[in-house]
């Protein structure tokens, strides 16, 4: 993996000690070795914190829900964090990701002297090199067995798979796209992303030909009763959210909970 400049990540660039951690963007930060008190602004990396280093994570935002029952002070909301409730529990590192968390927020943070470790994750590649490094280049611990296992899980080549549609909000139709973790999910499943613009683009339901829609609980929460009926005569299918958009510790059941919604359709070999 290389920073945004091309220099490769984890190695300082033009001006920046040999010894100082580039994050997922480029960016140098400076860390205590290894940081002991962090803050999670992104539901997926706080489960990985949680998973791995419990003693370690000081504070979430209010959408980290897993794992179940986490008992850590609340920031507020990924796009709204309460910058002084993150400054007021001193973490050594606080810990966002280029999509989920506004870039004013991290600059303020860093303006503040607070160190900001940004991730940027657009593949199942990117999410297990990004860990990786979190984990043994930042906080300096073993490769988590749950990485491992997710590697493993997402190995072998998929079978063909039909053609896919993912919506993620309604009023206005928002849909997964391409340059998308998600979507990069979609092609390591097998299936073909029936929407082809990057990002999340807008269309209404008669735009998108899709074999299949899937309809996750997250970030709408779809349910048998609110999203099925906006596709008659094709095939939907619930499923979670968070093995769709997360990249932690979900990543090990993920393959097996997104094909077993696509059976018998579509079934892993």
């Amino acid at each position: 993996m290389t920073s945004s400049s091309g220099t490769p990540a984890g190695v300082g660039g033009a001006g920046t000690p040999a010894d100082v951690p580039l994050d997922d963007l480029g960016h140098p930060v400076p860390l205590p070795q290894p940081p002991r008190r962090l803050v999670s602004l992104v539901p997926s990396l706080t489960e990985a914190l949680a998973v791995t280093v419990p003693d370690r994570l000081v504070g979430a935002t209010d959408w980290c829900t897993h794992p179940a029952g986490l008992d850590v002070p609340r920031v507020r909301g990924t796009k709204n964090p309460s910058l002084a409730a993150v400054r007021e529990l001193a973490p050594d590192l606080v810990v966002a990701n280029q999509e989920e968390n506004r870039e004013l927020d991290v600059r303020r943070l860093r303006e503040a002297g607070v160190p900001v470790w940004v991730t940027r994750i657009e593949t199942l590649d990117d999410a297990f090199a990004s860990m990786r490094r979190l984990f043994s280049d930042v906080l300096q611990v073993p490769t988590p067995a749950w990485l491992a296992a997710a590697e493993q899980a997402w190995a072998d080549p998929p079978p063909a798979g039909p053609r896919v549609a993912v919506p993620i909000w309604r009023d206005p139709w928002m849909w997964v796209g391409a340059r998308t973790f998600t979507g990069d999910l979609l092609v390591r499943l097998g299936a073909t992303n029936a929407v082809t613009a990057e990002r999340y683009p807008r269309a209404e339901p008669g735009e998108v030909d899709a074999d299949v829609v899937l309809l996750p609980d997250e970030p709408y929460a779809f349910t048998a009763d609110d999203g099925p009926e906006a596709f008659p005569g094709r095939a939907t299918a619930l499923v979670s959210g968070r093995s769709l958009t997360w990249y932690g510790p979900s990543l090990a059941t993920a393959r097996g909970e997104l094909t077993a919604a696509l059976h018998p359709r579509y079934s892993q070999t």
